[in-house]
């Protein structure tokens, strides 16, 4: 039986009748927010029923991606850009799935896409009083973050051992305040079973990324596969397809201007409860940071690439990722400015300060509150020299590979309760799963560019990093360590996992040593970002408890990787003066866009069937042409890429898969008036799947037929 988190609820019933439009809410809300009146035919418990089949059952997690079943058989529709990992990493310059496509006509030709887990949401309980529990007062921050962790991975062993087969997460819903334990059916066998060619999932490119008007066709199919007694195992080829409690039916005849549509999915992170003090650190140092250093290393990864097929497979994912943050960061730092979202926070700070100050009590107890947290991000902002060297494991691979073996092997030594979470006996798998596949895409002339690009930019702190200064590898020795290291080789590497820390330095691999020597250093910055964890949760928690009795109304909690539900209506918006953008867009304007170039080169097989106007059933009906994408006013973020766009009768019309340019902001801040979210017309995506390339079998295990 679920468990409703009853404590969350009363947290964040609606107080504002503006929440209708506004908010990414926990799926537990769906009953306060009375969407009767704007266009949806279904109950609150056909949506959402703890205690029956419903249509959120109907929905998953696909990494750090949405999906939806939409068949019996455990069929998943997703982003071409969410599946993107795995169609690369299956690419080869003779079978370029990424460049041609991939469609397996049987079950036996669907291929495991490796490190691929998907996860259905199962249950949920408040567990807020039991985490904090574990805190007194007399602990430091970097006790009390260490605190929270420990209760939160022992309730999720508990869970598991009580549910054999389940995975079960602690999710933080308001900093230092609530938490909840989510239980998962958790499949590890997932393969690719149709994805169009790039020209077609990844249409528009970077160019397009982030934008209105758009004529992407992102999306793809993957299959859950489980062991024929039903339990989840790894990749086995007795496993068959999993059979959800429920799937999404498929709405052929899709969607129209201003109709109801709402989305269910797993976003990401958001910030909408952090102070101004946050702001200025993302506007003023973290932001600049990202795009410079991502646009330099997209650079490097394109210009090793330009003349190797090879070399550009290897680099594509992690392009693709880069590319994504960065430009979504530069619209973060548009948005910022342009809104003037700084001011607006401050402003309303400055409202709260004269509340709390108005009351003696309250004052003694809340008066210095923003001012604490501002001098939390001060003090990064002061020591954001520290970015350079916390990012060398990641803008490296070659250190991500000796830091990631390194740090297993000394976490692996504690107890399985104490490790850092990527290296419990519950997560390992995954974790070396993912150091492989990221093996088998190094590159080591691009990477030695990059860690010696990072390694001059941390030189550049000058005195500030004199006492690690040392332990840093020279410049000038860079070279002789990627000809001598064997951390390129797959098995080499698998075979340094379970070796101790010890055996690890008996190797004398020279990017293992370098490692080993800026462990110490890692380990501080790992701890400093525990205390600063403690000190804000417990601050943010106390901000949340006087917001509340300030505006006298509760709030929505920020995204954090949950199920969550937004609505809206179909809607073009207006994003400068003069200017309407309409919310369908063709194929005849994919068309009309296309080139003899990169990243507008359609099939000449799609070309031909709009002059031929052979769109069959999946024509629009006063447009006259298959629709291709669609703009919706609906609250999302990073994570509910995939998401289905749902329509009142709970029919799947789309999957969502980016925000408008300026919606980038959404993060931070959202409004109606810029806030538009897009996704692929799901008349698109069946009539590529079936009329362009032939696979009508999937269309009829959709029941389209």
């Amino acid at each position: 039986m679920r468990l409703i988190a009853a404590c969350l609820t009363v947290l964040i019933l609606l107080a504002h009748p503006s929440w209708a439009e506004e908010g990414m809410f926990p799926i537990s809300d769906i009953g306060g927010l009375n969407l009767k009146g704007k266009g949806l035919s279904l109950t609150a418990e056909e949506i959402f029923n703890p205690d029956q089949t419903c249509l959120a059952d109907g929905i998953c997690k696909v990494n750090g991606c949405t999906g939806s079943f939409v068949s019996p058989k455990g069929l998943i529709i997703t982003n071409h850009h969410c599946a993107y990992r795995a169609i690369q990493s299956l690419s080869t310059t003779s079978n370029d799935y990424l460049k041609d496509g991939f469609q397996a006509q049987s079950l036996e030709n669907e291929i495991p896409a490796a490190g691929y887990t998907v996860r259905i949401t199962e249950s949920f309980e408040d567990i807020s009083e039991q985490v904090l529990s574990a805190i007194t007062s007399e602990m430091t921050f970097t006790e009390r973050t260490k605190a929270i962790e420990q209760r939160q991975k022992e309730l999720e062993q508990a869970a598991e051992q009580r549910n054999p087969g389940q995975r079960a997460e602690v999710a933080e819903m308001f900093a230092g305040k609530t938490y909840v334990l989510f239980l998962y059916t958790f499949i590890k066998d997932v393969r690719l079973v149709f994805a169009p060619p790039a020209s077609v999932g990844n249409y528009g490119g970077e160019i397009d990324n982030w934008e209105w008007p758009r004529h992407t066709g992102d999306f793809s199919f993957l299959r859950a596969y489980v062991a024929p007694d039903g339990a989840t195992v790894d990749y086995c080829e007795e496993n068959g397809p999993y059979q959800p409690k429920r799937f999404i039916q498929v709405e052929p005849k899709g969607v129209d201007e201003n109709d109801f549509v709402m989305l269910i999915g797993y976003p990401g992170r958001t910030s909408r409860h952090k102070t101004a003090s946050f702001l200025e650190y993302e506007q003023n140092v973290r932001l600049p940071y990202i795009v410079q250093l991502y646009q330099w290393q997209i650079e490097q990864m394109q210009q090793s690439g330009k003349e190797d097929r090879s070399v550009m497979l290897k680099h594509s994912s992690r392009m693709k990722s880069l590319a994504n943050v960065e430009k979504r960061s530069r619209g973060q730092l548009k948005g910022l400015v342009r809104k003037k979202i700084v001011a607006t926070r401050k402003a309303a700070e400055a409202e709260l300060q004269s509340f709390i100050q108005a009351d003696p009590q309250r004052n003694d107890q809340y008066g210095r509150l923003l001012s604490e947290i501002d001098a939390v991000y001060g003090e990064m902002a002061r020591n954001q020299y520290k970015l350079d060297i916390e990012n060398i494991p990641s803008a490296s691979r070659l250190m991500y590979f000796a830091f990631t073996l390194y740090d297993s092997a000394v976490e692996r030594q504690k107890e399985d309760l104490q490790r850092e979470a990527p290296y419990m006996d519950r997560n390992i798998d995954l974790t070396q799963r993912r150091l492989l596949l990221a093996v088998k895409d190094f590159h080591a002339p691009t990477d030695q560019i990059i860690l010696k690009e990072m390694l001059t930019r941390v030189g550049m702190a000058g005195p500030k990093i004199e006492e690690i200064s040392d332990d840093l590898p020279g410049i000038d020795t860079i070279a002789s360590l990627y000809d001598k290291t064997s951390l390129g080789d797959p098995e080499f590497v698998e075979s340094c996992f379970g070796k101790t820390p010890q055996e690890l330095e008996a190797i004398q691999d020279p990017a293992l040593d370098a490692i080993i020597k800026l462990y110490p250093v890692y380990m501080q910055l790992r701890e400093e970002a525990k205390s600063r964890e403690g000190k804000l949760d417990q601050l943010y928690g106390d901000l949340v408890t006087v917001k509340q009795a300030f505006q006298k109304q509760n709030f929505v909690p920020d995204a954090n990787a949950t199920l969550r539900l937004t609505y809206g209506s179909v809607k073009g918006y207006s994003p400068e003066d003069a200017v309407y953008k309409s919310p369908i867009t063709t194929l005849g304007g994919a068309v009309a866009k296309a080139t003899d170039s990169a990243p507008f080169i359609l099939p000449e097989s799609i070309i031909k069937k709009h002059t031929q106007q052979k769109f069959g059933r999946f024509s629009h009906p006063t447009l006259n042409d298959v629709p291709t994408c669609i703009l919706y006013n609906t609250d999302t973020t990073g994570g509910n890429s995939g998401s289905p766009i749902i329509n009142g009768s709970g029919k799947l019309v789309g999957v969502n898969f980016d925000r408008a340019f300026e919606a980038t902001i959404n993060d931070f801040a959202w409004n109606e008036s810029y806030s538009r979210s897009i996704g692929v017309d799901i008349r698109y995506a069946l009539w590529i799947t079936g009329e362009v390339f032939g696979a009508q079998h999937l269309l009829r295990e959709m029941g389209v037929e």
